[in-house]
């Protein structure tokens, strides 16, 4: 058969909209215009947002992905376009995000040259993605583009990075679109042993103080409902990791809270006290684990787990599951005695009941006149939608918002978990949204985050997406704040903020906006926004030298983690 030649250009647009990509996150420049000039004819059949910034492009393809499950597509040109996605490219590695990035690059004729805009993207980017190539020839680009789809959705997902040269987009070549399915040496999904499942129930069923800790690895297998088979009928007490949140309900009878630096007391505590530590499609963070050489060494370790890279990594296991664990968690579930465990349970009940004496009712029903963080998270849950989403930035608003939300459903929580990056929330909760206008999508973020990329509020008026804001102002750079209160004897070093009027910088977007500083008018503030049909803004002046507890400090050991 023969096909009519078309340019390189088209060709990139017609092999995403063979993807089935929906959406493209971009910023033009020179040496991507052809591939512009392209999209000018298929804006029909796949719609193209114009972020402010590249930065803000590839978050909003990361928060677009997170939420859909699909692969995140953003465009950007060569040199200073293609380094501003380096950050969300890292963010996306750590994360597991699956993303296609593709930049434009100079003529192949001026590689090497330090020709204008000329940057070895492929080379900055290697370390950040999980697969990157630059193409030259106009025949390679439908291929190349094939390849990347596949590889950033397989497995454990990532991102995906294809430099473009200029003259390859130009250039004329044949359309013929063939999806990759398999390439020779790259094998995503391990074959599962059925020895390591039975060596694994044999240990859990004789475990007297079993204990699940599950991660994002449950999100992105698609394994919620194996995970609830699992531990309804095994009867063990389960806790989230940050990325993991929302995989099983928070209303689980097995459910026990959230592991980490700011999770929950009783599920980092008795970490130390199981007999058996089964880890599902978890990585064992240093957010999680604290000292490595004081951690679960009491345990038998049980790890199911996809990537081979991460098995003994930073805590040996005794038996390792390789696998998607959407099939080795139906088969250990078959494998497992059905028990329950009283007792046990209750050991982590009575703990939570003091977390919730301690420092979850301060929390939520402060006493002093300031307000708190969160109490307005404790509002939001009033009036938001049994499967709202929650975007967060980074700081302490983020570990508040992440304790006090109530996640009923998978895919309600994104935010940048491993890499921690500021700016990160306002253009992802606009990818986000973009997936369903018809969600509640809420961002909550902090004064310092919020102004790395508070240009993507531009975005959010031309999109009209109906993002809810709910920026929580201490004047501070908090988390660092509070690290220097308590660490470096209060000496705050650059990190009060002197900030703008946010209302302003809102309305001046078109964006209805309120600030509330004041107990009396929180509840309705948080109400007319829900009710608002379009965008939202919503500042809170919260307490200046508030603190996130409980907390574990860092380099130390779970058992060391501080209520106040």
């Amino acid at each position: 058969m023969e096909y009519s030649k078309i340019r390189g250009a088209d060709i990139v647009i017609k092999s995403l909209i063979a993807e089935n990509a929906k959406y493209i996150f971009g910023y033009p420049g020179g040496a991507i215009m052809p591939v512009y000039d392209a999209l000018y004819d298929y804006v029909d059949q796949i719609k193209h947002i114009l972020t402010r910034h590249e930065q803000g492009a590839i978050h909003a393809a990361q928060g677009y992905a997170r939420v859909s499950g699909k692969v995140g597509v953003c465009i950007a040109t060569s040199g200073p376009g293609a380094t501003n996605l380096i950050t969300g490219l890292a963010d996306a590695m750590i994360d597991s995000t699956p993303l296609v990035c593709i930049t434009g690059q100079v003529p192949s004729h001026l590689l090497g040259t330090d020709a204008f805009q000329e940057t070895d993207v492929v080379g900055i980017s290697m370390p950040a993605t999980k697969w990157n190539i630059q193409v030259q020839k106009v025949e390679d680009i439908a291929p190349a583009i094939a390849r990347g789809f596949q590889i950033a959705r397989s497995g454990r997902p990532g991102p995906v990075l294809i430099d473009i040269t200029k003259n390859a987009q130009v250039s004329e070549g044949e359309f013929n679109y063939v999806p990759c399915l398999n390439i020779r040496s790259y094998k995503p999904y391990p074959k599962l042993d059925d020895k390591a499942i039975q060596a694994a129930a044999a240990i859990i069923n004789k475990a007297e103080r079993p204990y699940v800790l599950y991660g994002q690895g449950v999100v992105l297998g698609k394994a919620e409902k194996e995970l609830n088979a699992f531990l309804e009928k095994s009867g063990i007490p389960a806790a989230c990791t940050l990325l993991g949140t929302g995989a099983i309900s928070e209303s689980h009878p097995n459910y026990v809270g959230k592991l980490g630096m700011h999770g929950n007391y009783a599920p980092n505590m008795l970490t130390n006290k199981c007999d058996v530590l089964i880890a599902i499609g978890m990585r064992f963070d240093d957010r999680v684990t604290g000292d490595l050489s004081r951690y679960a060494k009491q345990a038998k370790v049980v790890h199911l787990e996809l990537d081979p890279a991460e098995i003994d990594k930073n805590v040996k296991c005794d038996v390792p599951i390789l696998g998607d664990c959407k099939e080795s968690l139906e088969k250990l579930t078959k494998a497992v005695d059905k028990k329950t465990y009283t007792s046990w349970l209750e050991k982590f009940r009575e703990l939570e009941a003091e977390e919730k004496r301690v420092v979850v009712g301060n929390d939520l029903l402060p006493t002093k006149e300031g307000l708190t963080m969160g109490e307005v998270i404790r509002h939001i849950n009033e009036f938001k939608a049994e499967d709202a989403i929650l975007v967060t930035d980074v700081g302490q608003h983020q570990m508040v918002a992440w304790r006090y939300f109530q996640y009923n459903q998978s895919r309600t929580q994104v935010t940048s978990g491993g890499l921690g990056t500021m700016g990160f929330a306002l253009p992802a909760a606009l990818g986000a949204q973009l997936h369903d206008f018809n969600r509640q999508v809420i961002c909550v973020v902090g004064d310092g985050g919020i102004q790395m990329t508070i240009q993507e509020l531009g975005t959010i008026m031309q999109t009209k997406a109906p993002v809810k804001v709910v920026l929580l102002n201490n004047n501070f750079l908090g988390m660092v704040r509070q690290w220097q209160q308590l660490f470096f004897d209060k000496r705050y070093s650059f990190t009060e903020l002197e900030n703008p009027d946010f209302l302003k910088i809102a309305e001046a977007y078109r964006i209805k906006a309120q600030k509330v500083e004041k107990r009396d008018g929180l509840r309705e503030a948080v109400a007319e926004m829900f009710i608002h049909d379009g965008p939202y803004f919503l500042e809170v002046a919260v307490e200046k030298e508030d603190n996130v507890f409980p907390m574990i400090a860092s380099g130390t050991s779970v058992e060391d983690i501080r209520l106040s």
